[in-house]
């Protein structure tokens, strides 16, 4: 079995973004997805902090201090870009005005619930930023997590142990193992890591899997 690379999610990630639609990338792993968009769609990425129409990462060297974006990373600003206040870029995230928002996460249950935000421990820092906006605002939701903790545990659970974010709000959710759509029936496997069958899959999950 190989699990995908970090940039291989990414790419499976940007492979689902349809031209023309307004993304919310999260801080952390789905970041990544913004340098594997098909440069001949015309795609409009939304950061939080106010920016629509950001490009994939500068090059080295060709970083500008002031155009950064959530998680304070570097970006690029496309042509006819645009940078705003973060208000405004609120009031985009809570009038539904985003497609499609790719997320982190700790744990998805198989309903969709999401918990990203905290641990629930008592030594963890919680960081909610604009999450439970973008959960709820967003048209669809993706997750994008390893599958497993680094104890080995199956992030996709039952119920959520952790702090939700949102409720009932993932869509799809793409792994270092697979690509998992959350459906009214059950959660439903696209596609997975070479070499990986459907039944060591569900022996690494912590709930029923399906073949879509």
């Amino acid at each position: 079995m190989k699990r995908f690379t970090r940039d291989e999610m990414a790419r499976r990630v940007a492979q689902d973004i349809p031209e023309g639609a307004y993304v919310n990338l999260g801080i952390g792993l789905p970041t990544k997805v913004a340098n594997h968009l098909d440069s001949s769609k015309e795609i409009f990425l939304h950061s939080e902090n106010g920016i629509l129409g950001m490009g994939p990462a500068p090059q080295p060297g060709a970083e500008d201090p002031d155009l950064i974006n959530a998680g304070k990373q570097p970006v690029t600003l496309l042509t006819g870009g645009a940078y705003f206040h973060h208000a405004d870029s609120f009031a985009m995230m809570r009038g539904g005005h985003l497609d499609i928002c790719v997320l982190g996460a700790f744990q998805v249950s198989q309903s969709g619930d999401l918990a990203n935000w905290h641990t629930g421990a008592p030594e963890a820092i919680p960081a909610v930023g604009g999450a439970m906006d973008l959960a709820i605002g967003a048209k669809r939701v993706f997750v994008m997590m390893e599958h497993q903790t680094k104890s080995g545990e199956s992030k996709i659970v039952e119920h959520c142990s952790y702090p939700l974010t949102g409720v009932g709000c993932v869509a799809r959710i793409y792994t270092d193992l697979a690509t998992i759509d959350v459906t009214a029936e059950g959660l439903r496997v696209i596609d997975m890591a070479d070499g990986l069958t459907l039944a060591e899959l569900q022996a690494l999950t912590g709930v029923r899997l399906a073949m879509a």
